[in-house]
């Protein structure tokens, strides 16, 4: 095996996707280079196959040669979020004094959850939809209540009115968890959307907690919009971070931040939530917000190039999967159902082709026969994964 690499940090504007050999992603440690055998190609849990941004590389290296490891404290997160907000999304809302620093989304987004609901408060999700939404609810003791996706992957309105109508019944304090952009689809809510999201969770009195994670990871000419930017969205609560933008998830942090009616919710939050996010974690994500903008822009070319990609090889290797580029995040969500691989065709692209992808079963109703592939990887272990499935039709 080769001996560790020197690189940490990507080329300055070079496509951070073209970094890495495969030999050299299999020199990490991490879940998704362990998790298989060396024989299997891993395109599935949400990590990039990147070195980091020089910015975000440099700031780590600066704390650690002033011994600063110690507990998270400030507003820093806040205030580059804030910054980065107004620059990409033309969004002059997110008021650093209305957020705290949580562990990361999902732990965020319990916390949110405990703030606004009870055991047995019941939690509107739009299936299909990402896996630890099932999970993390399950553990808290919150019931979940689909209102699946429309047949072009955006809200379905009369499904969701109907979900909230339930939420609603018998005193209950109903929650709508929105991934926005949605994982696995990629679909970005529009604003026209959202609000109507808005108005509708106001007329049944649901609480609405927004999972905006993937926010900076935008197909060219897509259009973010924040939910708390929308009218009526007031007591909304939304966690964002830069871990999936930047590939930070080993270094813990993230933001929750309330809209002007939550306020109170917010202030609300134990300050031993505060506890968990790391230090470390803090200056990095600031980093990556302040100043590593130039390197997400080489990555979003990176990661159209390889839609596009995706879309010439199924079409010439595997015509009977359906694909539509995603306008949001580095994830494909591939309709494989007309293969004839059944309700799980991740197992047999895993068994017979050496390929890992997340099988659409974990995301709830609408996902048998769906894979989710992570494009955030190179060219070539795109076509070699594309080789690998299509080779299990021969």
């Amino acid at each position: 095996m080769d001996s560790m690499p020197r690189e940490i940090t990507a080329s300055n504007d070079a496509n951070p996707l073209l970094e890495l050999s495969l030999d050299r992603l299999r020199l990490r440690s991490s879940m998704k280079w362990r998790t298989y055998p060396e024989d299997v190609l891993p395109l599935w849990v949400a990590e990039m196959d990147v070195l980091l941004a020089e910015p975000v590389a440099q700031a780590i290296l600066d704390a650690v040669a002033l011994g600063d490891t110690g507990y998270p404290t400030g507003t820093a997160y806040a205030e580059a979020l804030a910054t980065f907000a107004r620059e990409r999304w033309d969004w002059d809302g997110l008021a650093v004094e209305r957020t705290a620093i949580v562990p990361d989304v999902m732990l965020g987004i319990v916390e949110m959850l405990k703030l606004v609901s009870g055991p047995g408060d019941p939690v509107v999700v739009n299936c299909p939809v990402y896996p630890p939404f099932y999970q993390f609810m399950r553990s808290m003791g919150r019931p979940i209540l689909e209102a699946p996706l429309g047949k072009e992957g955006r809200i379905d309105f009369a499904a969701l009115e109907h979900a909230f109508g339930s939420a609603s019944t018998g005193g209950r304090r109903g929650v709508y968890l929105l991934c926005s952009p949605h994982n696995p689809t990629g679909t970005v809510h529009t604003a026209a959307e959202l609000g109507d999201v808005a108005t509708l969770a106001r007329a049944y009195n649901v609480r609405v907690v927004v999972d905006e994670i993937h926010a900076p990871i935008l197909a060219r000419d897509a259009a973010f919009v924040p939910y708390l930017s929308v009218p009526g969205a007031q007591a909304g609560l939304s966690l964002m971070s830069a871990s999936k933008a930047w590939n930070l998830a080993g270094l813990k942090a993230a933001l929750a931040i309330a809209g002007p009616e939550a306020a109170g919710d917010l202030a609300r939050l134990p300050e031993e939530v505060s506890h968990g996010p790391s230090h470390m974690g803090v200056i990095a994500h600031t980093a990556a917000l302040r100043d590593g903008g130039g390197w997400l822009d080489a990555l979003l070319g990176g990661l159209d190039a390889n839609r596009r990609l995706l879309a010439e090889l199924l079409a010439e290797h595997m015509p009977g999967v359906r694909y539509e580029p995603a306008q949001a995040t580095y994830l494909a969500w591939l309709d494989c159902r007309g293969l004839g691989l059944g309700d799980d065709p991740a197992a047999v692209f895993l068994e017979r082709g050496r390929v890992a992808v997340n099988p659409g079963l974990d995301f709830g109703t609408g996902g048998a026969g769906f894979v989710r592939v992570n494009l955030a990887t190179s060219p070539d272990l795109i076509t070699e994964a594309v080789r690998r499935m299509a080779s299990v039709l021969a």
